[in-house]
């Protein structure tokens, strides 16, 4: 079994508010959060399903996949060396620990790991 966990896709709008509701009222999934006018969090079963302005998105304007991992830093230099490249070198936020790459087709990733408490 893999250490990684694929949690999240991650999709850019510019209008969440517009997102939110083609998303819920439109094809039924249930918003699980909400972070002011920049975020939300949709129920897609066993992954998440992201909506993120610029000002929350990792790679604005592209689609991304949040993998959970136990080593982010890890995870950063087998990205590398399998000839991916970093966008965003791994850096602990308020929750956990992350990095920001583009696999070798140059398609987004977000690795990340909860920090112990």
């Amino acid at each position: 079994m893999s250490e990684h966990d694929v949690r999240m896709i991650l999709l850019s709008t510019e209008d969440l508010d517009a997102s939110i509701a083609f998303w819920t009222e439109g094809v039924g999934m249930t918003l699980k959060f909400r972070d002011g006018s920049h975020f939300a969090a949709l129920d897609g079963g066993s992954a998440t399903l992201a909506l993120a302005t610029a000002l929350d998105h990792p790679l604005p304007g592209q689609v991304a996949v949040g993998i959970k991992t136990p080593d982010v830093d890890a995870a950063v230099r087998a990205v590398e060396q399998a000839g991916g490249a970093v966008v965003r070198a791994a850096y602990d936020d308020a929750h956990e620990r992350r990095a920001v790459v583009y696999d070798n087709q140059g398609n987004g990733l977000v690795f990340y790991s909860p920090l112990p408490r």
